[in-house]
């Protein structure tokens, strides 16, 4: 008689669940880092709330798009969020704060990512509004895409299936969108993750360009989408979180294949350069800081170089890792919707 791994696990009291990778059980080196406190120099009328989104220009100069604000709320037979509640801080190559982007933008409601271009625009993702907006280095709005409603119930929590289930309607309209990037020819692509279940494609002019995806488990679909990333050779990373897995497409949405061994992808950086590398975090639910937390440093093609961190409190853990910036790919910025805070971590090989 044959039996599988896990079979042979279960047999001698060692049971894993079914889907859990082989991978996992390989030994993962830990590669040991310094970690501090990535921001200063705040004004005292200005706290960074849930970090969602932290990411670095040409320059190095930190953008970080944070839940916190002002949210409006009307209250009556049901209740109805209708602007605020997000902002958005630069600050300097060291972390002192410099000023305020985009004061009370209509769109800034829920902050989910934010993100730099090869132009040094920058681009805020608004999971609640719906929104991605691109403003230039100046601080100017110089595109939004889709459109927020007058004024949205309160989503309720967690979310076990998307609205729309399915690629969604042509052109814009999010539900959710969670990250955006962009390939060599300066398409772009909206992972519109949340409530609906797709990734869009866009030309460099913000024309819809196509979809892909459904809610599902099988190659091309996904089950909450928090993270996209492109490499230099234009391959398509899509963090699909509750089926713990990267999936790899092409520009034209073909599935490639799947990277796992990670556990519940959340926050995705692919550094610059000739020899790329991937960070992908594990992210803990934020009400749970026993499981995950660690955040691992992959090759391409899933090889896993090692990991560093866990889940908590202190300077050096994390808290629910939303958001990697990997500019520099032994110096990283790290943001936390459990802990309120950017990290700065410096990798020790």
């Amino acid at each position: 008689m044959k039996f599988n791994l896990n079979q042979l696990l279960r047999l001698f009291g060692l049971g894993l669940i079914a889907s859990t990778p082989v991978s996992l059980l390989a030994q993962v080196p830990d590669i040991p880092y310094k970690a501090s406190d990535a921001l200063s120099g705040f004004p005292s009328d200005i706290y960074l709330g849930e970090a969602a989104g932290v990411a670095r220009n040409s320059a190095g100069e930190i953008f970080v798009y944070t839940r916190t604000g002002n949210p409006t709320i009307t209250l009556g037979t049901s209740r109805a969020v209708s602007h605020g509640g997000a902002r958005l801080f630069q600050f300097d190559a060291n972390g002192f704060y410099m000023r305020e982007i985009g004061q009370d933008t209509y769109g800034a409601l829920y902050a989910q990512q934010v993100r730099v271009d090869s132009e040094d625009n920058i681009w805020t993702v608004d999971q609640m509004s719906g929104q991605v907006i691109r403003f230039n280095p100046a601080g100017q709005i110089t595109m939004v895409m889709s459109r927020k409603p007058e004024a949205m119930p309160v989503p309720e929590r967690p979310f076990t299936e998307p609205a729309n289930n399915g690629v969604g309607r042509e052109g814009e309209s999010f539900q959710g969108p969670t990250d955006v990037t962009w390939d060599s020819d300066g398409n772009f692509y909206v992972a519109d993750g949340i409530r609906n279940a797709r990734i869009a494609k866009y030309d460099p002019n913000g024309k819809w360009v196509m979809n892909w995806g459904s809610y599902g488990s099988g190659q091309g679909q996904f089950n909450v989408v928090h993270g996209i990333a492109i490499d230099r050779n234009d391959n398509l990373y899509v963090a699909d979180y509750n089926n713990e897995r990267i999936e790899v497409f092409d520009t034209m949405g073909n599935f490639k294949r799947q990277l796992t061994g990670f556990g519940h992808p959340m926050a995705i950086c692919i550094t610059p350069g000739p020899n790329q590398v991937m960070y992908v975090s594990n992210s803990n639910a934020p009400d749970n800081l026993d499981v995950g937390g660690e955040i691992y440093k992959m090759r391409l093609d899933g090889t896993i170089i090692g990991k560093f961190g866990t889940a908590g409190k202190k300077i050096g853990d994390f808290g629910t890792v939303n958001a990697i910036d990997c500019q520099q790919e032994n110096n990283l910025l790290v943001g936390e919707l459990g802990n309120w805070r950017v990290q700065r971590v410096e990798l020790q090989h």
